[in-house]
């Protein structure tokens, strides 16, 4: 019976490409499935075969640890030369965007506590 190893919503395709050159290089059978047209259904990397799961599991996590210590670097990197621009920068790019979404904040957080203060009364 198939297992699943890997799900591919909102993956990057060099991640998937990733992982699918780290099961081919291993010998570990597998089959992948889309989202199909509604993007209802489970797009992900199976197992053909659930006595590969084991394996397959550790030479992902590997592969994952590798990958967030990558881009956790680059992540630091770009901090270090001011390339991730600060909340003060994003502000200045977009003020209205920033507005319509503190706006909108506002209202579902009134929303909520409206009920609060309107007990009791009349």
């Amino acid at each position: 019976m198939a297992k699943l190893l890997f799900r591919l919503n909102q993956v990057n395709d060099d991640e998937a490409d990733d992982v699918r050159s780290l099961l081919d290089d291993a010998g570990i059978e597998y089959y992948e499935t889309d989202a199909g047209r509604w993007r209802i259904s489970v797009a992900a990397i199976w197992l053909r075969h659930d006595d590969d799961f084991p394996q397959a599991r550790a030479l992902l996590d590997e592969y994952q640890q590798q990958r967030y210590e990558h881009v956790r670097q680059e992540y630091e990197e770009r901090l270090s030369k001011g390339e991730v621009p600060t909340l003060w920068q994003r502000f200045q790019e977009r003020p209205v965007d920033f507005f319509a979404v503190a706006l909108a904040l506002l209202m579902i957080l009134g929303l909520m506590v409206w009920p609060f203060f309107s007990v009791g009364q009349p």
